[in-house]
């Protein structure tokens, strides 16, 4: 049976998007009251042996989920939260997934979807039959000879994640409607009404996700694994420090760090400035092959909360650059007001998948 990765979704009142990163989970519940989705509840489980044992983490690139482990950290999550909503959205690490955007010429709906298939089997280093893939249409341009060319996303992930996914949500008691490649989330939370091209850098523990999105689409995608960890792992070996007091210092210090926490700045800076080089490369890669612009950055994830990261930014890559702020596009408690400039940048993800049902 065909999974949903893109559709539109029907069902219950209430939904529950859970963001399942590297080291941390994420969980948001939604729910279309008015005009404005509505924050019902939210929470975020985190572990932190990460930072003294890499291989400490809930999955990365090298390092698969375990299946009984990850849906008692989800029960957990959602009792502590007081979640009720049972229908979840759930995202897919960029690095479990395959996106390419095509471009091809104009037609129906049927003769698009024929052509994604042959597509797949041209660009997937897979069996057609060991993948499932989903396709939506992004945008289009005129190519130089005056033909419309169509902008498709190709979307296609391994028959073995989804089957780990549906396996893990059935443990944790929740009914998995759909998996969303954590980019899709990201462009629905942070770039939806916004009518240009928009660089998203998603800067985790263990990776950066690099996005090009517009009106709530995703068009273009990149990742690095330099992202938060690299940086607390650099501070803990130049001031050889743990990497808890290293991270601590991290978040404390930052970028701004006078006199003797200058030195916190000279160690970071040459991992920022990797993630900002990959940055450049896929915005780069972006306006070369599709002829258009990138015209400003947001800056997402736990690693945009770092003092100074959105100036430092703004001077590499000579773009306006701003924080992440999902929580505009919702309704919410006014007693988290002064908790939401920072929470934005860590629920983006989670905040685009509770959307997606009242947002397509």
């Amino acid at each position: 049976m065909k999974f949903n990765f893109l559709k539109r979704i029907f069902g219950s009142k209430g939904y529950v998007g859970i963001d399942i990163g590297t080291t941390s989970i994420k969980a948001v519940e939604i729910e279309k009251l008015n005009t404005l989705p509505q924050l019902i509840n939210y929470g975020f489980l985190e572990s932190y042996g990460h930072l003294e044992r890499l291989n400490n983490a809930i999955q990365t690139s090298t390092l698969k989920m375990l299946d009984h482990e990850t849906a008692e950290l989800i029960k957990i999550l959602i009792k502590n939260s007081e979640i009720k909503s049972t229908d979840a959205i759930a995202s897919l690490p960029a690095f479990s997934a395959f996106i390419t955007l095509l471009e091809i010429p104009m037609m129906s709906a049927e003769d698009t979807s024929k052509a994604m298939q042959f597509q797949a089997k041209q660009y997937i280093p897979l069996p057609i039959s060991a993948i499932t893939i989903d396709w939506i249409k992004v945008g289009q341009r005129q190519d130089p000879q005056g033909g419309i060319l169509q902008q498709v996303l190709l979307v296609s992930v391994p028959n073995e994640q989804i089957a780990k996914y549906k396996n893990i949500f059935s443990l944790a008691g929740l009914n998995l409607i759909a998996l969303e490649v954590e980019g899709l989330s990201l462009a629905r939370a942070l770039t939806k009404g916004i009518d240009q091209n928009v660089l998203i850098l998603d800067m985790g523990s263990r990776s950066t996700s690099i996005s090009v999105a517009r009106g709530g689409l995703l068009k273009f995608s990149g990742q690095t694994d330099f992202a938060g960890g690299s940086l607390t792992q650099t501070i803990a070996a130049g001031l050889n420090i743990r990497p808890q007091r290293a991270e601590d210092l991290k978040k404390l210090r930052g970028l701004k760090g006078m006199g003797g926490e200058y030195e916190l700045s000279t160690l970071m800076l040459p991992i920022l400035d990797v993630i900002i080089s990959e940055a450049r490369r896929v915005k780069n890669n972006y306006e070369k092959g599709y002829n258009d612009k990138v015209e400003s950055v947001i800056v997402s994830g736990g690693g945009a909360n770092l003092l100074g990261v959105v100036d430092y930014i703004k001077d590499q890559l000579g773009l306006p650059v701003r924080k992440a702020a999902p929580f505009s596009q919702l309704s919410y408690p006014s007693s988290i007001e002064p908790l939401v400039s920072e929470l934005g940048t860590q629920f983006s993800v989670a905040i685009g998948l509770g959307m997606k049902p009242f947002n397509q």
